[in-house]
């Protein structure tokens, strides 16, 4: 960060998504107004006008994934001007819905959506931006919790370490004394296997996990599978539900032969 009285710069920037996780910093409202004291953001095309589009910057967040070439070309240029790169929100770090149905060709998508060819589509299998280039902290959501981003800006300011959570939903839930979705109502529940920070909010108001934070950092898997088995619920199933947030990263941490296996039976 920079020294006396400078103040950082920094840049909040959307590639392909729905722009939710800009909107969840804007709702900081009286928590922004103190932040824009201690960092000058100068490229936010979301939220200000007059934006400096190629200056230094030494913080950057971006959110959404890369799905167009275009995307691509303003990620490379994000990274080539940031010191500190965040990715912000599931779809920066693990892909989330866009990259939902990647085992689709793209023309096969775009005759879905369209009818017909187009000739303005620079489409490309949608993949999060941690996947082109290096990124010095994630923070998942969808859409981000606000304190969590709080949290990260403090710590990047200040050139520390944040503190996230590193459990699961499920513990969330367990600290909170809900009902299990799994055991009382067997159901499709992901909190096992996701990241939590939420408080648990779904299963919270009786509706199960749909792994939207993606997979925590070390998810039991076994143990899971088996829990899972025992209550009449296929790996399968939770394969699928987990893949709607992380596809990518969900087929390449070995599960696709799992997937594969269980769909055999």
């Amino acid at each position: 960060m920079p020294n006396g009285n400078d103040k950082p710069k920094v840049g909040i920037f959307g590639l392909t998504g729905c722009a939710g996780d800009q909107l969840q910093i804007l709702n900081c409202e009286d928590e922004l107004v103190r932040l824009a004291g201690r960092m000058d953001i100068v490229d936010w095309v979301m939220a200000r006008s007059g934006n400096d589009h190629t200056c230094r910057l030494d913080v950057a967040f971006v959110e959404g994934v890369v799905a167009t070439e275009r995307d691509l070309e303003t990620l490379k240029e994000i990274r080539a001007r940031a010191k500190t790169l965040v990715a912000l929100g599931t779809c920066a770090v693990w892909g989330g819905l866009p990259a939902m149905h990647n085992e689709m060709s793209r023309e096969v998508l775009q005759r879905e959506v369209y009818n017909t060819h187009v000739q303005f589509l620079d489409t490309v299998e949608a993949l999060p931006p941690t996947h082109f280039v290096p990124f010095e902290l994630s923070l998942p959501g969808c859409p981000i919790e606000r304190h969590e981003f709080l949290r990260v800006v403090n710590s990047v300011l200040s050139g520390t370490e944040p503190d996230l959570p590193r459990v699961p939903v499920c513990w969330e839930c367990k600290v909170k004394e809900n009902t299990c979705r799994v055991i009382h109502a067997q159901e499709v529940c992901c909190g096992a296997m996701t990241r939590g920070g939420c408080g648990a909010r779904c299963p919270s108001h009786g509706v199960a996990c749909s792994g939207c934070r993606g997979p925590v950092e070390e998810p039991n898997y076994d143990a899971n599978i088996t829990m899972f088995a025992g209550r009449g619920i296929s790996w399968l199933e939770i394969a699928r539900r987990m893949s709607n947030f992380s596809a990518p990263v969900w087929m390449t941490q070995g599960l696709e032969q799992e997937v594969r296996r269980e769909s055999k039976r």
